[in-house]
């Protein structure tokens, strides 16, 4: 009887060991994840758009750029101010961070030359810190009413000084005649006086433009730059994810989660109407 006993605990025991070492295998055997999940990211990263060679971006200066100053090798800091749209969808937005860099700077001359300066961009950098390398110069400068940009190359030049050194010319022969004049009447000579005192002012005139520079080349913060792709430029989706402009992450609300109920705290005496 005792031998039976036996037998029967230890066969219940085995079985007991059997089920916990079952429990313990599915519990360590991995969860399988929903069909899609696995390639989700890789498709994720793959979706791409190919920007085309000629697209143009409106840029705004976030640094001035002045050639009296600037030197080759000097950055250029912007921001994309409008979105950019390729086959329906904004591939560049608004907000986005352009950085360039200062190749050429002429300095006006005392008596012939303009000023000028040609940069080219180097990277785009998103909101969610990806960096894409751009190629991409200075195409215009809308609402420009002095630099223009002169070449295929971005190159920016001021406009011609000849009006304002004929302006000083001019300015200097006219209050040279006047000068003339009151020093020509005191002698009996009015007219020569003004004849006199007319080419000195002009002379005068002449000698200041010929030892003044001509107008710098000057850029203000905000102002506007538009540049144009000289090669295609791929942006994936993974560049567009991510925070929003401001550098904050997007948040979505959901209508199926529920206001949470305020806490009261109000004391109520124990036992008073209306209390729980």
């Amino acid at each position: 009887m005792r031998k039976l006993r036996h037998q029967i605990l230890t066969a219940v025991a085995m079985g007991l060991f059997a089920a916990v070492g079952a429990m313990a295998q599915q519990t360590a055997a991995p969860l399988p994840s929903p069909a899609g999940n696995s390639t989700q990211p890789a498709n994720v990263a793959a979706k791409s758009t190919e920007i085309p060679s000629g697209t143009k971006v409106l840029l705004a200066l976030r640094s001035a750029v002045n050639t009296k100053t600037a030197k080759p090798g000097d950055g250029v800091y912007l921001l994309s101010s409008f979105p950019v749209v390729v086959d329906g969808h904004v591939a560049i937005p608004a907000g986005v961070y352009v950085q360039g860099v200062i190749d050429q700077v002429v300095r006006p001359g005392r008596v012939k030359g303009r000023a000028a300066v040609r940069m080219h961009f180097t990277s785009m950098i998103f909101p969610n810190g990806s960096v894409v390398t751009i190629p991409g110069v200075v195409n215009s400068l809308p609402g420009s009413d002095g630099p223009r940009v002169q070449d295929d190359e971005g190159t920016i030049q001021q406009a011609s000084s000849k009006g304002k050194d004929a302006g000083t010319i001019a300015q200097g022969t006219i209050e040279g005649a006047s000068i003339g004049t009151i020093g020509g009447a005191v002698t009996g000579h009015p007219v020569a006086g003004a004849g006199y005192g007319a080419l000195a002012g002009g002379a005068a005139g002449l000698i200041y433009t010929l030892f003044t520079r001509g107008n710098e080349v000057v850029l203000n913060t905000g102002e506007g730059v538009e540049m144009v792709l000289q090669r295609p430029m791929t942006i994936t989706q993974a560049n567009l994810t991510g925070p929003d402009v401001a550098g904050q992450a997007t948040i979505v609300p959901s209508a199926q989660q529920p206001m949470a109920k305020p806490k009261s705290n109000i004391l109520c005496p124990l036992g008073g109407l209306g209390c729980p």
